[in-house]
């Protein structure tokens, strides 16, 4: 960054283009003394994974370790606990039920070992329980119904009870029960919606039984949906909900495109995910349970982990756009998923390919790892803006902290993600970001700035710039690595006078992320 004086402080960096005296300004007024008040954290609430198996891997743990260190995601939620990969159940040759906990106890003991929490998703069917032979994904995970529902009511009640005796009760009422994953699609639940229903009264009873504290809910859909039905079902059946669950991607078209073979669209809908999770809310709340919870546990862009968008430099501005247009409706939004190490559609042989992935699989983290990292770095107390794409707070320390970018869709008409994203794309310029902030105290502070935008903690344009090599030496990793650190790009004392008052003047492009930090000396 070069540093030179306008007004009080102005932020100019070489990478980027120049600013021309005709360019608009977007201004933003932050002023410590109007709190707005707690900031709301669901953005890190719960984070997603592909399935409980990949989380046995080393590399896995690896990479999980790493994004709790730089954005404290609290849950993590994942596919397959039961699928007969985990080992959970089988039936011997005189016709005995087993159960075999080893592979949850491995993976739920890691979690817990670095702070985190499941978010337990009770799926797939073992194979010796299902009703059928449908399966879904490389790893054949179940999707039919049970063929003995007392069956898999035992089985949930002894998982429950075994986890409540390896971690004891405290611990686990502060887990989410979800049953199942997107009933509502066909290729995840070979049943009716009466059906999953039936399978939601077992499993919600079976955990009840061991404990009335736990929390259990569903229905975990695709698409916003059900949320209405399961309400009045449980209602109606005196069926325990502590809270509802459903899912929502930014993309126009269909469903369950694990290749992306169809061509997503990014939605033109400026309110697409967030639209979704207001209108559950207000389903909720004309309910007879309007008090209940809602989580996303699952969203992001696409639906498929096979579109460019989750690894463009776009990703990180669009995922802040989407939690602050959500705001309090729900209580989590659980982005999908933290890692590639992600094999729906088997394993993947490109190093980037449109994973859903905040961080590739061998961990270089794309622009949209950064989202999180920023949000991190937020203090408790939020201030209020007028500015829709801007988050500002302040702790009692005297430090600091305004996250600002600019959410733009770029893609063309007539023109699919996987056309579009795909390539080298050099952003517009939106002139200047001019940063008024006032109420500061007197004194020292160091002044950090950090930026995610087209070269900026970008690896997939720095990895096209390589010419996009499907498998990458461990020279190539390292330099994508070093070029993705989030480290700030810009660091540097200032001082405030007694006017309190501080000014920034950034240049901003298309989709550019700032996050500014003022620390207070001590």
């Amino acid at each position: 960054m070069i540093i030179k004086s306008i007004t009080r402080v102005a932020v100019v960096s070489c990478l980027l283009v120049p600013l021309f005296a005709f360019a608009q300004t977007r201004t933003i007024d932050v002023d410590l003394n109007k709190v707005k008040g707690t900031l709301n954290t669901s953005f890190k609430t719960t984070i997603g994974a592909g399935r409980a198996n990949e989380g046995l891997r080393a590399d896995w743990q690896q990479q999980l370790a790493e994004i709790k260190r730089d954005a404290d995601f609290k849950y993590i939620r994942m596919h397959g606990l039961l699928t007969d990969d985990m080992g959970v159940y089988k039936v011997d040759a005189q016709g005995r039920e087993q159960y075999n906990f080893q592979y949850v106890d491995a993976l739920y003991d890691y979690i817990l070992s670095i702070g985190m929490k499941p978010f337990v998703e009770l799926g797939f069917m073992p194979q010796a329980l299902a009703s059928g032979n449908k399966t879904i994904f490389w790893w054949r995970g179940n999707v039919t119904p049970p063929n003995n529902y007392d069956k898999w009511e035992k089985l949930i009640q002894a998982l429950t009870e075994h986890w409540t005796q390896r971690y004891g009760a405290a611990e686990v009422e502060s887990w989410y029960f979800e049953v199942w994953n997107e009933p509502n699609l066909d290729g995840f639940w070979a049943g009716s919606q009466a059906d999953y229903f039936k399978l939601y009264t077992y499993s919600a009873r079976a955990i009840k039984n061991v404990n009335p504290k736990y929390k259990v809910g569903g229905p975990a859909t695709a698409g916003a949906a059900w949320i209405p039905e399961m309400i009045a079902y449980c209602a109606k059946n005196k069926v325990p909900l502590d809270f509802v669950s459903t899912h929502s991607y930014g993309v126009d078209q269909g469903f369950l495109d694990e290749f992306g073979g169809r061509g997503t669209v990014l939605s033109k809908d400026e309110l697409s995910v967030a639209r979704d999770a207001i209108q559950n809310r207000k389903q909720i709340s004309e309910s007879a349970m309007p008090n209940l919870d809602l989580h996303y546990t699952e969203w992001s862009s696409s639906y498929t982990p096979a579109d460019p968008t989750h690894d463009s430099y776009h990703q990180a501005a669009y995922i802040l756009q989407k939690l602050k247009q959500t705001g309090d409706a729900a209580q989590s939004m659980s982005y999908w998923v933290f890692t590639d190490i992600f094999e729906e559609p088997g394993p993947r042989f490109e190093a980037f390919h449109g994973g859903f992935g905040l961080m590739n699989a061998q961990g270089i983290k794309k622009p949209a790892y950064f989202a999180y990292q920023f949000l991190n770095k937020l203090s408790s107390t939020e201030l209020k803006t007028s500015d829709a794409q801007t988050i500002a707070t302040k702790d009692d320390k005297g430090n600091t902290q305004v996250l600002a970018w600019d959410s733009t869709r770029t893609l063309p008409e007539n023109t699919n993600n996987q056309q579009y994203y795909i390539k080298d794309l050099p952003p517009a310029n939106k002139g200047d970001l001019a940063i008024h902030v006032q109420g500061l105290a007197k004194g020292k502070y160091t002044l950090k700035i950090s930026q995610v935008g087209y070269k900026q903690n970008d690896s997939f344009t720095a990895y096209i710039g390589m010419g996009s090599p499907a498998q990458l030496t461990k020279a190539q990793v390292a330099e994508l690595k070093a070029k993705s650190t989030g480290k700030p790009a810009q660091e540097k004392s200032i001082s405030v006078g007694s006017d309190g008052k501080f000014d920034v003047s950034l240049p901003l492009r298309d989709n550019d992320v700032y996050l500014l930090e003022l620390i207070a000396s001590k």
